[in-house]
């Protein structure tokens, strides 16, 4: 596997919802489907998604996204000396168990129940080792979720959530501060490196793809790759969700067609270009894509979160048919769990961790349409690869996946945002 994006803007993209695969892979395989997450989107919900521009790193809310700025330790007590950084260290899996008992309570914050079986991980963790879990701000974005810690490092009287669950970019950003402790899941050896940190600060539990979501009641002829929409055939079909100077999702569709066109996670000018030669053959809409406008037809292909085209094809059933494509060279984007430097149930926190890094919550995060981390482990399992199987997730995809890293996704959102208008001179208009 390559390297690997943060993608933060989770809560306001589609309040959690699915991962990746497409309609037809399911429909040809005789494994069934994957259990839907418990809380499906609406198209209203997904309308406002899909126009919300991407948050921006440097306040983890919607607005643009790529250089942190944000929460700051200044101010911050010292921490409490971390706690035992692996399973071993703890005493094994059922001293860990036992201590994490003892203390008896869990704090979670940033998790709405309906994004990627989140409910069902809460409730699993809760009746498996009985232990009570308090939700701190669901809706909380990765900035909200660290300036929680933060706070709560610095009062006695706040809640202090234990663990976080927050994009790519924001891991590392939450280690500078000081907000992390480290430790080392059991299966830490089986997450690809550049999903990790390798002093075991954080490590990222799922991630997903920037696709295509393909309306088939308006297109005959899928496109399989950013230069198949170079066709003349996909005439004013192919529409962004958001300002290319701004919106987050909009920025990486524009990374990702840099790696179908001759660029590379270090080279995000041949996206320019491709979106120039998209919009010479005609494909280009000046139109803003939105849900209802997919769903009408007047905007059959856009590119999105594999999360987003999922539950666009969930929302849509047979009316119409929504199919998923993944282009050839991937480009994926990961959140990260870790514990709090100031977790006031440290040991229930690492059972925590090691709960969602367990082979059923993968499972239920890949039910839920992410990538699980582990997925290259989890395919050789005779039972469980089928069901990734079906989901699209195989050893192919996994090794064509592209992860960029932090110092990339900067200078590539730069790159694009400051070009757009000289390289493809298109304004992308709200509709009307």
């Amino acid at each position: 596997m390559g390297h690997i994006p943060y993608h933060q803007g989770r809560r306001l993209f589609l309040r959690r919802c699915a991962f990746f695969g497409s309609s037809s892979l399911l429909a040809a395989c005789s494994v069934p489907a994957p259990i839907a997450p418990s809380v499906a989107p609406t198209i209203a919900l997904l309308d406002t998604l899909l126009r919300t521009p991407q948050v921006q790193v440097a306040t983890m809310t919607p607005t643009v996204d790529a250089v942190i700025q944000p929460t700051t330790a200044a101010l911050l007590p010292v921490a409490p000396v971390p706690g035992p950084n692996s399973l071993l260290n703890c005493g094994g899996r059922q001293s860990l168990i036992q201590q994490a008992q003892a203390e008896g309570e869990l704090t979670v914050i940033g998790l709405p129940h309906d994004w990627l079986n989140y409910g069902a991980i809460i409730e699993s963790f809760k009746s498996q080792y009985g232990i009570n879990v308090t939700e701190l701000s669901p809706d909380s974005t990765s900035d909200g979720v660290l300036a929680a810690v933060s706070l709560a490092a610095s009062s006695r009287e706040a809640i202090a959530p234990d663990v976080v669950d927050i994009g790519y970019a924001f891991g590392q950003h939450a280690h500078d501060i000081g907000l992390l402790q480290p430790y080392f899941v059991e299966h830490w050896d089986q997450v690809a490196d550049l999903l990790k940190d390798n002093r075991g600060y954080w490590t990222a539990g799922y991630y997903g793809v920037i696709a295509f979501a393909v309306n088939k009641a308006a297109v005959a002829q899928t496109p399989q790759d950013w230069g198949d929409l170079t066709k003349s055939l996909y005439a004013q079909q192919f529409a962004f969700t958001g300002d290319p100077h701004s919106a987050n999702q909009t920025i990486q569709s524009i990374y990702a067609a840099s790696l179908a066109n001759g660029g590379s996670l270090d080279d995000a000018a041949p996206g320019l270009a491709m979106i120039a030669k998209i919009r010479d053959a005609g494909s280009l809409t000046a139109t803003m894509a939105n849900a209802a406008l997919f769903m009408q037809g007047d905007t059959p292909i856009m590119p999105v979160w594999s999360y987003i085209a999922h539950a666009l094809r969930l929302q849509a059933g047979s009316n119409p048919l929504v199919e998923v494509v993944i282009p050839k060279s991937p480009l994926a984007g990961a959140f990260v769990q870790a514990i709090s430097a100031y977790a006031p149930h440290p040991f229930a926190a690492r059972l925590w961790l090691e709960h969602l890094y367990s082979d059923d919550v993968q499972m239920q995060l890949a039910n839920a349409y992410a990538i699980p981390s582990r997925a290259s482990t989890l395919l050789a399992d005779a039972t469980r690869m089928p069901i990734l199987n079906a989901l699209g997730v195989n050893d192919a995809l996994l090794s064509a996946i592209q992860i960029p890293s932090l110092s990339q996704l900067t200078s590539a959102k730069a790159l694009i945002t400051e070009q757009w208008d000289s390289v493809v001179s298109v304004v992308i208009k709200s509709p009307e």
